[in-house]
């Protein structure tokens, strides 16, 4: 009978989380919203952890301290989206448009971001180490202050970018452009820059980072 019992849960539960009605605050873990259209939506604090969110729109919408955990954001719209100090720990944010995001002081470590669209988003004070931004466009984007250990930004495009007092120890630059970037106090140290147009080689290791 307890058999019966668990089996009937666990059948019912997928349901009740693809029901999720996305606002503020509300519980939406594990939620399919693939394609969903959430326009300039107030969906502060909303738990969206390892939601399904791929080609979801959330342009403008108000993600200020959302935990987006694990969510597969892939080839999602979040143009000017407010995600200032949401949780994208292991997010999968891959082609996705987050052009001129507000990503003030978010959690993005171990994030992927590869091909993705960020041209100027502010990701000042944003803690991204273990990030993969590779082939992604930055241009002007904000990273002042931000921490990009181990960041895995191969092919990216940081032309005129603010860059100053970031973190990039150990990152991997290689064939990056920082053309017109500002790296004032900005620190690079054993930073693989192969391929680099405008990086500061003085900093480069020889040996790359993070094979």
């Amino acid at each position: 009978m307890s058999k019966l019992i668990m089996t009937t849960l666990a059948w019912m539960l997928p349901l009740a989380v693809q029901a999720c009605e996305p606002a503020p605050g509300a519980d939406c873990a594990g939620a399919n919203l693939e394609g969903k259209n959430l326009v300039r939506q107030q969906l502060q604090g909303i738990d969206l952890s390892r939601a399904n969110l791929r080609h979801a729109d959330l342009r403008h919408a108000d993600l200020r301290g959302a935990n987006l955990a694990g969510a597969d954001l892939s080839h999602a719209r979040l143009t000017r989206a407010n995600l200032e100090k949401a949780n994208l720990r292991g997010a999968k944010l891959d082609e996705a448009n987050l052009v001129a995001i507000r990503g003030w002081a978010l959690f993005g470590q171990g994030a992927r971001f590869n091909r993705a669209r960020l041209d100027a988003a502010d990701l000042s004070f944003a803690r991204l180490s273990n990030a993969r931004f590779e082939q992604a466009s930055l241009y002007a984007a904000s990273l002042e202050m931000a921490w990009m250990t181990k960041a895995r930004m191969a092919g990216s495009n940081l032309q005129d970018a603010d860059l100053q007092e970031a973190k990039f120890n150990n990152a991997d630059l290689g064939n990056a452009d920082l053309r017109g970037a500002k790296i004032k106090f900005a620190i690079f140290q054993d930073t693989w820059m192969e391929g680099c147009k405008g990086c500061p080689f003085d900093w480069m290791t020889p040996k790359h980072p993070v094979d």
